[in-house]
């Protein structure tokens, strides 16, 4: 069979194409109808072949089901350890995907690749383990069921009644280099069962009862090969388009029934859909649309919708093609396609039309070559009466003047021309008029500029001048030339707008297509993505189109548009059509089978984790049906969206998750803070009034003294936490009230100094204060429980008789105030989250930070200023806060 040569650009395509596969693993599938076939077995097999050819190969995870011949296959080869885990007090066992990575084989057998993995594992589906192996270029084996396949698990679950749960991506299966089908007889497998080759005798007794019924294990047989078939299929149509093969490979008969402007397309589409099921093959129905399309009446244009829509219905994949050879594009769509068979309907023309017009039946017997031709009888043999309208006007007056002006000039133009260039030289002006006029202004024009410029040119330039007479016969000749010539030009040039036209509109959508996705791939919140999403597909469609998205309750709502635009109309006679849509994710509405009579089209929004939402669209034109090609692309629209919109819901699940699990771990600290920093006052004050009690007799008057002083010391500190907790709490819910006054800082630091004094006689306080500093508008009793929590800070986190430093000073227009201490200071790295509720440093009878330091940070920046430490260069922590200057209005 001859081939042709490749086009460069798909060898291009190929060999990146090959280059990006070589850098992934190979993935070989070991594909069954159900379980008991022998897929296991057999990849063990083929895993000991490559193993004798010096492959290094090892068993990632093998169910063996306590099967012999399969346990006798392991022995020989080497086994990657499971993974064990700990899950609600149960001991698990997975595969061990870290360990794989590490251990880097050339080959890795993973058993059962659509089983769910256990919780805590680093993917939910072993399939996606299997990927991540591709990915680090290790090559896979493994085995799988058809029933697992997510595509087919509807279908599964209405043969065999059982849903299945565990599916595997169909992307994962189509990634397969190699698929190797495991196929046993319904009968052989159901003695298996019997014979507990499969199953455990009391499982398998079961199994035969239920879902191993010999009826379900044929239909499951009939969907693996049908899978197979297709697979093979795909890749031969790859091969004939790698190797650019033009004539049809007849391996399996594909149908193409051809839909014209006819009444009797629904009649074709039909007999396609009988000839489709008697040969059991796949069938599609074409539409060649013309540049006579577009000049059509819209009911016209409706009928051929229809027409598609119901080819649709009947299982067809629907086409529409673009251009005026007719014949010329069916067969080059019909090679491409590896079709065999092509239906079209017969003639009705009569026999002086098809030799004027041409017949598109008769160029298609003819060109077909290997393609078999089936024509179909019209109405009885009868030729259908011309259209009311058949040879209507295709531009408006104004282009037909103007047609004319263009013949006027080149006349003018011509009768300079006359006394020095012959009349050949002047007929090439016409022609270029004609070509202007065509380009221009449309197809009917530039054939009335063709006739009228064959008239003028007869009228001025040919003898006898200023009549239409011709002295000499040649000029006829020269007439009939011209007006050929002209006519050709005009119908090529309006060919070429036609085709320029429909490759802007494809182009310009495409566009909007690739627009749509950019944006919205910047789009994290969903009523920005609702509303770039209907402006995109408003201008495609000329359409009303609104998103729809459930509420927490689960009720549909529209979703706000862009400002100023129309918005789409939704009330409760359209919510019953959305929600018919949404809960059974299949289009609804108008042009469809479900509810027609609404006035729009729903569709559902699907993601990866089911319905997201329904996408309605409402022509401007009431009831005006979208051809099948403009539903596939809204239908891609839509595929485009729904991703979109959940990826949004679940980053703001995700967000919500990480604040729920922030605040139970703020909680638990805040708990567990709150025991510990309560704890010792307590323990102090409960051990100093035990003494006092037990010794209440026997002690000194110094002794109960000190004892009492105790008690009183930590008894304030606990006032203290408790006062910090409620300071927490009015923090947390912004109920801390500001009561601003001009204060000075000074008198300010004296009240908690003087508030302080016993405490801080066991340091040296020194004081730096300029008597110029200016007042700072402030409320003093918050200002003062800053000071009162970093100097009890200071005191308590340095060694008694060390020095606390104590000054203010004014500083880019704001109070700046240092306090210094001589202790340890804070761990590198940890000046920022002392301030974070619950710090601590050390154990617990080291350095404990509480709840003062947030509070003090929550007070100044409440007040606009700012608290931040710092570790000093010679020991100890230096705190600085600043407040702004100002006096009281």
């Amino acid at each position: 069979m001859e081939e042709k040569r490749p086009d460069p650009d798909a060898l291009l395509r190929q060999v990146q194409k090959e280059e990006s596969l070589k850098k992934r693993g190979k993935l070989k599938i070991f594909f069954g109808a159900t379980a008991g076939v022998g897929k296991t077995y057999a990849m063990l097999q083929a895993a000991h072949e490559q193993q004798s050819e010096k492959v290094d190969v090892i068993v990632g995870w093998v169910e063996t089901h306590k099967r012999a011949e399969t346990e006798a296959l392991l022995q020989g080869m080497a086994v990657l350890p499971p993974r064990a885990f700990e899950y609600k007090g149960v001991i698990l066992k997975e595969f061990d995907l870290d360990g794989a990575l590490a251990r880097r084989p050339n080959l890795i057998l993973i058993d059962e690749l659509a089983h769910t993995n256990a919780p805590g594992s680093r993917h939910e589906k072993r399939w996606q383990d299997v990927r991540e192996l591709l990915g680090s270029g290790i090559n896979v084996y493994t085995t799988l069921n058809v029933q697992h396949l997510e595509s087919l698990n509807d279908v599964v679950g209405q043969i065999t009644g059982v849903q299945v749960h565990e599916t595997v991506a169909d992307s994962i299966f189509e990634l397969a280099d190699d698929v190797e089908v495991v196929d046993l007889p319904p009968d052989d497998l159901l003695k298996r069962l019997k014979e507990g080759k499969v199953y455990l005798p009391e499982q398998a007794e079961q199994a035969i009862k239920h879902f191993f019924t010999k009826g379900n294990l044929i239909a499951l047989r009939e969907l693996a090969l049908r899978q197979i078939a297709d697979r093979v299929d795909e890749q031969m149509e790859v091969y004939r388009h790698d190797h650019a093969v033009e004539q049809p490979w007849p391996v399996s008969e594909r149908i193409m029934v051809c839909v014209n402007l006819k009444p009797r397309g629904p009649r074709l589409v039909r007999a396609g859909r009988r000839m489709a099921a008697g040969l059991h093959s796949k069938w599609l129905a074409v539409y060649v649309q013309t540049s006579r399309h577009l000049r059509l009446p819209e009911t016209e244009r409706q009928k051929v919708i229809q027409t598609l829509r119901l080819a649709e219905e009947l299982g067809a994949e629907t086409v529409t093609l673009s251009g005026d050879n007719v014949s010329e594009e069916i067969l080059s769509y019909a090679r491409k396609r590896n079709i065999t068979k092509i239906i079209v309907g017969k003639p009705l023309r009569s026999r002086w039309r098809e030799y004027v017009f041409g017949s598109v039946v008769g160029d298609l017997v003819r060109n077909s070559g290997e393609i078999d031709v089936y024509v179909i009888t019209g109405e009885a043999g009868k030729s259908r009466p011309m259209a009311k309208g058949a040879f209507r006007r295709t531009s408006n007056a104004q282009a037909y003047g103007k047609g004319l002006i263009v013949v006027s000039a080149c006349s003018v133009l011509a009768w300079f021309m006359f006394p020095h260039f012959t009349l050949a030289n002047l007929i090439m002006v016409y022609l270029v008029g004609v070509v202007i006029v065509a380009t221009r202004y449309g197809r009917g024009p530039s054939i009335l500029a063709s006739f009228v410029s064959v008239a003028v040119f007869d009228f001025l330039f040919v003898p006898p001048y200023f009549s239409f007479a011709v002295s000499d016969m040649q000029y006829l000749i020269t007439f009939g030339v011209m007006l050929v010539i002209s006519l050709l030009i005009s119908g090529l040039t309006g060919q070429i707008r036609h085709q320029a036209e429909v490759a802007r509109q494809r182009a310009w959508r495409t566009e909007v297509l690739y627009a749509m996705s950019r944006e919205l791939a910047t789009s994290r919140r969903v009523k920005i993505i609702s509303a770039v999403a209907a402006r995109h597909i408003r201008e495609v469609f000329d359409s009303q189109v609104g998103v729809l998205l459930p509420d927490a309750s689960g009720h549909l709502i529209l979703q706000p548009g862009e400002h100023g635009k129309e918005q789409f109309k939704y009330d409760q006679r359209d919510e019953g059509v959305a929600r018919w849509a949404f809960e059974h994710n299949q289009m609804a509405g108008l042009g469809t089978e479900t509810l027609p009579g609404s006035e729009a089209l729903y569709l559902p929004l699907v993601g990866l984790r089911g319905t997201v939402g329904v996408l309605g669209v409402r022509p401007i034109e009431a009831n005006r049906l979208m051809a099948p090609e403009q539903l596939h692309l809204l239908e891609t629209f839509a595929g485009q969206i729904a991703p979109v919109i959940e990826r949004a819901r679940l980053a703001k699940e995700a967000q919500s998750a990480k604040i729920k699990a922030e605040t139970e771990r703020t909680r638990k600290a805040v708990l567990k803070s709150i025991s510990n920093d309560l704890q010792t006052p307590l323990e102090a004050i409960t051990g100093s009034a035990s003494s006092f009690l037990e010794g209440k007799e026997t002690l000194s008057s110094a002794s109960r003294h000190h004892l009492i002083e105790a008690i009183y010391e930590e008894a304030t500190r606990l006032d203290q936490r408790v006062k910090n907790l409620f300071d927490v709490a009015q923090l947390e819910t912004r109920s801390v009230p500001l009561q601003k006054e001009s204060h000075s800082i000074v008198k300010v630091v004296k009240a908690v100094l003087t508030r302080l004094e016993n405490p801080l006689k066991s340091h040296i306080l020194k004081e730096s204060f300029p008597p110029d500093l200016p007042d700072v508008l402030v409320d003093d009793v918050l200002i003062e429980q800053v000071l009162t929590n970093l100097l009890g800070n200071a005191l308590t986190n340095s060694p008694p008789e060390s020095q606390i430093d104590l000054s203010a000073s004014v500083a880019d227009k704001m109070l700046l105030v240092e306090i210094a201490d001589r202790g340890q200071g804070f761990p590198p790295g940890d000046e920022e989250r002392i301030f974070d509720e619950l710090f601590r440093i050390g154990s617990k009878k080291e350095r404990r930070i509480g709840l003062g330091l947030p509070i003090c940070r929550s007070i100044i920046e409440a007040h606009g200023g700012r608290l931040w430490a710092e570790n000093r260069q010679n020991g100890g922590a230096l705190f600085r806060f600043t407040l702004p200057i100002g006096k009281e209005n």
